[in-house]
C-alpha cells in the first residue's frame, strides 16, 4: 500500500473538527505498523495489535488539537499508541492477581519458603549488594507498613510502589478513582514519612542510602 505523506499541519487540518476518512485509516495503519514492529519482541497477538492501534487513534484524535509540532505528527502520533499499548499490556499483567493476595495479614514462613514483597524490604540475608543500613531501614519500612498503615493504605502502597501494578488497575479494583488513589498513597507516605522521623530517620536517609541501587 502506498504510504501518503503529509505535513504536520496537513495531518491536523485533515483530523481537527471533522476528521477526513481516508487520514483516519491511513493514521490508523500508520500505528498499527508502528505497533506491530515496537511490540515485536513481546509476542501480542494480531488481535490485541488491532485493538492497541484502534484506541491509540480515538486518543490521537480527542487531543490532536494539543500537537505542538514540536516533532513530526506520525511521531507524536506513535508515542501516544506505545503508552496506550504498554499501559494495557501492564493491565492485562495483573488481571488475574487479586489485590488481597499480594499482602498477607501475617510474614511469611520463611521455613516453609513462602515471601512476600514486606519480606523483600526486610530481608536480612547479606548481600553483595545490600548494605547494613540499607538492611536496617528495610526491615523497619516493612514493619511500618505493616503495623502503621492502614489496610487499604497498606494494599494500594504494595500494589502501587512494590508491584508496580497500573495505578488504574489498582483504582479500578479498590473501586475507586486516580485522584482518591493519589490522595491514598499520599496520606499513607506522609504517615511513614512521619513515623520515620520520630525514629530519629529522615527521609533523606532513606533516599541517600537506597540511591545506589
Amino acid at each position: 500500500m502506498t504510504t501518503v505523506e503529509r505535513t504536520n499541519e496537513a495531518w491536523v487540518a485533515a483530523l481537527k473538527d471533522s476528521p477526513d476518512p481516508q487520514t483516519v485509516t491511513d493514521l490508523r495503519e500508520r500505528l498499527l505498523r508502528g505497533l506491530r514492529y515496537a511490540l515485536k519482541q513481546y509476542h501480542v497477538t494480531e488481535s490485541d495489535l488491532e485493538d492497541f492501534a484502534q484506541d491509540a487513534l480515538v486518543k490521537v484524535l480527542d487531543n490532536v488539537q494539543t500537537f505542538r509540532g514540536e516533532s513530526k505528527f506520525t511521531t507524536w502520533a506513535q508515542k501516544i499508541a506505545i503508552r496506550v499499548a504498554f499501559s494495557e499490556l501492564r493491565r492485562k499483567r495483573w488481571e488475574n492477581i487479586a489485590l488481597q493476595d499480594m499482602v498477607p495479614d501475617e510474614p511469611a514462613n520463611e521455613d516453609a519458603g513462602d515471601s512476600s514483597p514486606l519480606d523483600w524490604l526486610a530481608s536480612a540475608e547479606p548481600t553483595p549488594e545490600l548494605h547494613v543500613t540499607q538492611q536496617s531501614l528495610r526491615a523497619m519500612l516493612a514493619e511500618l507498613i505493616r503495623n502503621e498503615l492502614t489496610d487499604l493504605q497498606r494494599r494500594a502502597l504494595v500494589a502501587v510502589v512494590l508491584r508496580e501494578m497500573p495505578i488504574e488497575e489498582v483504582a479500578r479494583r479498590m473501586d475507586t478513582n486516580r485522584n482518591a488513589l493519589y490522595k491514598l498513597l499520599h496520606d499513607a507516605r506522609q504517615r511513614l514519612k512521619a513515623r520515620l522521623e520520630s525514629q530519629g530517620v529522615s527521609v533523606d536517609d532513606v533516599l541517600e542510602d537506597f540511591g545506589s541501587e
